[in-house]
């Protein structure tokens, strides 16, 4: 299905859509959400007008993410259902502390919080020396953690940590493709759309965002190998979200975490670890 000019402008768009991207018939659909087949019909050819609850009913079958669940309601004329909060609000207190919790537990190796188009918003301090120690920034360097720092984009760009990443075309291709996801959710025009085409035009990188072959390596996840002067790191990711929320932004966050994937990349951080302690 080709993603929507923009936000759907009608609900029966916006159903033919999610409904194209996840790969049901009607008929699964219907049989998943318990209605008839012939009112799927009807609600795509816009003869049948959706009530709210079944909106948001067809949204979970659908496992339509929360922002565009919205977008599905305001298109049908409804207030949208969840709220959209900045992790700074009081509301969000207890998500912070959850946050700061698993990003302290996650030391002496780094983890970081960021948004869905993976701007940085927390980061623990072994993320944030590792940054400052492939980007050459001074020992106690601010890094900004008010989303204003794109970890994909520093990544990728010459001038940031692609020359520290020996395998980048790799990286490169699986970083490109979770942008790239919320580009097609979000369709033209977006901030998804518009940070796809500013990586897109980074050098190098249309060749580089080619699919990774799978068969290349036996390995059961994607290694960052980092190397910079007689120190090199090899890693491996794991990505966390926050189950079952009901706020967007919460919807939205992804904890990722940072493992060492051998004894001497360990040793690294156990020793970055030791001399911060010092």
């Amino acid at each position: 299905m080709n993603a929507p000019d923009q936000y759907f402008s009608d609900f029966a768009h916006a159903l033919r859509y999610w409904r194209g991207r996840r790969g049901f018939s009607q008929l699964k659909l219907a049989t998943e959400a318990e209605i008839s087949q012939r009112h799927i019909s009807f609600l795509e050819s816009g003869r049948s007008q959706p009530s709210r609850e079944l909106i948001l009913k067809l949204g979970l079958v659908l496992d339509v993410p929360l922002r565009h669940r919205n977008a599905m309601l305001l298109a049908a004329g409804f207030a949208p259902a969840y709220q959209e909060r900045n992790l700074t609000d009081p509301e969000m207190a207890a998500v912070r502390t959850a946050l700061e919790f698993m990003l302290a537990q996650a030391a002496p190796y780094p983890a970081l919080v960021v948004d869905r188009l993976w701007n940085l918003v927390m980061a623990n301090e072994p993320a944030a020396a590792m940054m400052r120690f492939f980007l050459g920034l001074p020992p106690h360097a601010p890094i900004p953690r008010d989303g204003s720092v794109n970890v994909i984009r520093m990544a990728l760009d010459p001038q940031g940590l692609r020359p520290c990443i020996v395998n980048w075309e790799e990286v490169c291709a699986d970083q490109l493709q979770w942008i790239a996801r919320e580009a097609m959710s979000d369709g033209p025009g977006s901030e998804a759309q518009a940070l796809l085409v500013e990586l897109l035009a980074l050098p190098g990188i249309e060749v580089a965002a080619r699919v990774p072959n799978l068969e290349r390596r036996a390995l059961p996840f994607l290694p960052i190998t980092l190397r910079k002067g007689d120190v090199e790191l090899n890693l491996f990711t794991t990505i966390t979200t926050l189950g079952t929320p009901r706020d967007v932004t919460v919807h939205e966050l992804r904890l990722e975490s940072f493992f060492p994937a051998d004894d001497a990349s360990a040793a690294w951080f156990a020793g970055r670890a030791a001399q911060r302690q010092a």
